[in-house]
């Protein structure tokens, strides 16, 4: 029997702001503490990874501080667009989703993918419009768009940079088994239709029998290295954590990314590694629960 552990990131690279503002970062960590204690309840109680990690994110991305479900980055016409995933590592059963523009919870129509099992990713109005009329909770598409996604995005539109973010959890149960989730709004001005790395299972999720992996930075330097299944492929060879999450993030530092990622292994080690200034993320433990902000 293991003792189960929860690690949650909330983005990385988007809180430039919040880390030399505590007033500001107060927000960040009461949402990452939220999602630890919904994660943590049902590890605590004997659940399984995956619904803990389901838990975690889905409490994330009710929160409007973060960049997935509500509050999520808006494209460049100026909605929401919305991708997820979330994988089982016991035996790979996973569900994906991207381009949600009128659902509650993406992690949730991901994991219904998952249980239903005849596809992986469902993608647009058509696979939107399937999941809503097979139990996925719908909601007005104007309820995920929030105050400062408009202001991030008009900031964009007159030449910002942008900011980008992604929430995620990985979770290890009591029977051992591993899970991850992710679920992103994307790239503030992204082009309507581009998907990142965050539903691509391999790029910014994945979890086997050795190791679960969750991402956060630029999508498309994440998608290119195959960060997250090479990630859990290093530590099923002896690799550390810590060792492969930086072999990983220097990958995408040289095709211009840079990013974090959440992994935790099959024997209760874990990594919060990061490439940027900043990156919201927590540890839940039978023990207590830890959230950080500043690198």
């Amino acid at each position: 029997m293991s003792d189960p552990i929860l690690c949650i990131h909330g983005g990385a690279g988007r809180w430039r702001d919040e880390i030399t503002d505590p007033a500001l970062a107060r927000p960040v960590h009461d949402g990452l503490d939220a999602a630890l204690a919904a994660g943590g309840a049902v590890l605590a109680s004997g659940g399984s990874a995956l619904d803990a990690v389901q838990a975690a994110v889905r409490t994330l991305e009710a929160d409007p501080t973060f960049n997935a479900g509500r509050g999520s980055a808006l494209t460049s016409g100026g909605w929401v667009e919305c991708d997820a995933a979330i994988i089982d590592g016991a035996d790979g059963r996973a569900g994906a989703v991207a381009g949600l523009r009128r659902t509650r919870s993406p992690v949730g129509a991901a994991r219904h993918l998952l249980d239903e099992g005849r596809h992986v990713l469902l993608a647009g109005s058509e696979g939107e419009a399937w999941l809503h009329a097979h139990g996925v909770e719908a909601c007005p598409e104007d309820w995920l768009v929030t105050d400062r996604a408009r202001r991030e995005l008009a900031r964009w539109l007159a030449g910002d940079q942008g900011r980008r973010g992604t929430v995620g959890a990985v979770a290890l149960d009591r029977d051992g088994r591993l899970a991850a989730a992710t679920s992103t709004g994307g790239l503030t001005g992204k082009r309507p239709g581009r998907v990142g790395d965050s539903p691509l299972l391999g790029a910014g999720t994945w979890a086997d029998a050795a190791a679960a992996v969750s991402c956060t930075g630029l999508g498309e330097a994440f998608i290119r290295t195959g960060f997250a299944l090479r990630t859990a492929l290093r530590i099923g060879d002896g690799a550390t954590p810590t060792a492969a999450a930086a072999d990983g993030l220097a990958r995408v530092g040289s095709f211009g990314g840079s990013g974090g990622a959440i992994v935790l292994t099959r024997d209760g080690r874990w990594e919060l590694a990061t490439s940027d200034s900043a990156m919201a993320r927590g540890v839940w433990t039978p023990r207590g629960q830890q959230t950080w902000l500043a690198r």
